[in-house]
């Protein structure tokens, strides 16, 4: 059988941007605890990003496009259901699982970087969000010093009760949403791999040379 045709997909700003996405928050992540300076940096190049291809999302190029790859839930729900069957529609672009995995991974890392911001801002008093952070700052300090005189009054042992810290909403909205992405970055990779074998193509290489094969059924 003849080679089929190949295309170009995905143009040189979305590869570059899946990249260095993938890159950014492997870094973030690995610094956490190590590097908070470094977590900082990394996390606002990941917020820089996601702003960039939500921009991208509506000027860019026919496949970087949310209006070629967002599909109806009943269209999502039709391609899962012929793909457990294993003969799945071809799409060029993202199919319509895989769309809506993209929307789900940008919004997932927008609560991960504006809850990382938030919580920068509150503990340290520093980054895009610190402007408000003295008045939460002194919030947190005025009810941690009622709860310690509670403690005192009551005999309660310091832990037992409400949380001490107001912050520890925002890092827990940090974990709970980071360990989210792992999730659905585990997810992702297992779509990908899925696809790539009943296609029979290499989708990690297609994001890398921007092309793809136009299969007959496409």
């Amino acid at each position: 059988m003849p080679d089929n045709k190949e295309i170009l997909v995905w143009d040189i700003l979305v590869r570059l941007f899946h990249w260095f996405l993938v890159i950014s928050f492997v870094v973030a992540y690995l610094t956490a605890e190590e590097s908070e300076q470094w977590h900082a940096y990394f996390g606002y190049a990941v917020m820089g990003l996601i702003s960039f291809r939500m921009v991208w999302g509506v000027i860019g190029s026919k496949y970087a496009r949310f209006r070629d790859f967002v599909y109806s839930p009943r269209a999502v729900y039709r391609y899962l259901k012929i793909l457990l069957a294993k003969q799945p529609e071809y799409y060029i672009g993202h199919n319509p699982a895989g769309g809506w995995m993209i929307v789900a991974l940008l919004i997932s890392l927008f609560v991960v970087t504006v809850s990382g911001l938030k919580l920068y801002a509150i503990e340290e008093g520093r980054g895009p969000l610190a402007g408000g952070a003295a008045d939460e700052i002194t919030v947190i300090s005025a009810a941690y010093a009622d709860e310690v005189r509670d403690e005192k009054s009551t005999g309660r042992e310091r832990g037992r009760g409400r949380p001490r810290h107001k912050e520890n909403i925002w890092e827990e909205v940090h974990e709970v949403s980071a360990n989210l992405m792992l999730l659905l970055i585990f997810l992702h990779v297992a779509g990908v791999i899925v696809s790539s074998r009943l296609h029979h193509e290499n989708l990690v290489k297609a994001m890398i040379t921007g092309k793809k094969k136009v299969l007959p059924d496409a």
